[in-house]
């Protein structure tokens, strides 16, 4: 289990938000913490305490100068996601990424679109990339959510379809969206799953607000999940000392 850092970029700032208030017109956006620092400075102190697998997402456009900033700051150290596509992929290997990261690119029109997910696959190879498996609950299952979150597909994470995408990647980064953004507790009951249905490296992301919640995560997954924590930290301008965070993980090792 490790502390996977993140550093999301909206309107080419760092900000911790309410995912699902995401919309094309920024209009509603709910903003946790909008940073006064470069996405460089983020990046460098990950670096420093040798955080790795942290991942930059672009939440829309207009971010890709400070997407730029934040991997020249960690070079091979973070991971790129926002919008890429097969043809911009390998741009962002060259610009620093250690990987991609695709949501809206292999699952358009509510489905997996298994020709963008090989054109991908050919453009980095299955050892660059990573599929984030962003999702929300219905009816007591979780379903892959695109178009800033707003829209259900109809892939249901299960044993079944986790193993068939592996193949495919390298990694999983999975957004509990019902609890992304709002510190009220990790979704424990996917977690849960996660552990039990995943086999590659895998990120869950959400909800995350304390050392006890990284705790019970812990437990919950037996240490086979990452976790990303956000909006909790102090330097995002949460409560949570990120410096007990990184000595809570550096005790596991």
């Amino acid at each position: 289990m490790k502390f996977r850092p993140c550093i999301d970029i909206h309107q080419g700032k760092v900000k911790q938000i309410v995912g699902e208030t995401l919309c094309a017109n920024n209009e509603g956006v709910v903003e946790n913490f909008v940073s006064d620092r470069e996405p460089g400075y983020y990046a460098e102190l990950f670096q420093n305490d040798g955080l790795t697998g942290g991942h930059v997402i672009m939440l829309g456009g207009g971010n890709a100068a400070a997407a730029e900033q934040a991997l020249a700051g960690y070079p091979g150290g973070l991971q790129i996601g926002g919008g890429i596509t097969a043809d911009s992929a390998p741009g962002w290997l060259e610009k620093g990424a250690s990987h991609v990261i695709v949501t809206s690119y292999v699952f358009q029109d509510g489905r997996l679109q298994q020709d963008n997910l090989d054109r991908i696959v050919s453009a980095v190879s299955k050892e660059k990339l990573v599929i984030d498996l962003s999702c929300k609950e219905r009816d007591g299952k979780w379903f892959v959510v695109t178009n800033g979150w707003t829209t259900f597909s109809d892939f249901e994470l299960n044993e079944a379809n986790i193993r068939s995408l592996e193949a495919y990647c390298d990694e999983f980064l999975v957004h509990a969206v019902d609890v992304e953004g709002k510190r009220g507790g990790v979704l424990t009951q996917l977690v849960e799953k996660l552990a039990g249905w995943v086999t590659i490296p895998t990120t869950y992301a959400g909800g995350a607000r304390s050392l006890d919640d990284l705790e019970l995560f812990h437990r919950l997954t037996e240490g086979k999940l990452d976790i990303t924590v956000g909006s909790a930290l102090d330097i995002f301008g949460g409560q949570l000392p990120y410096r007990d965070v990184v000595a809570y993980f550096e005790s596991l090792r």
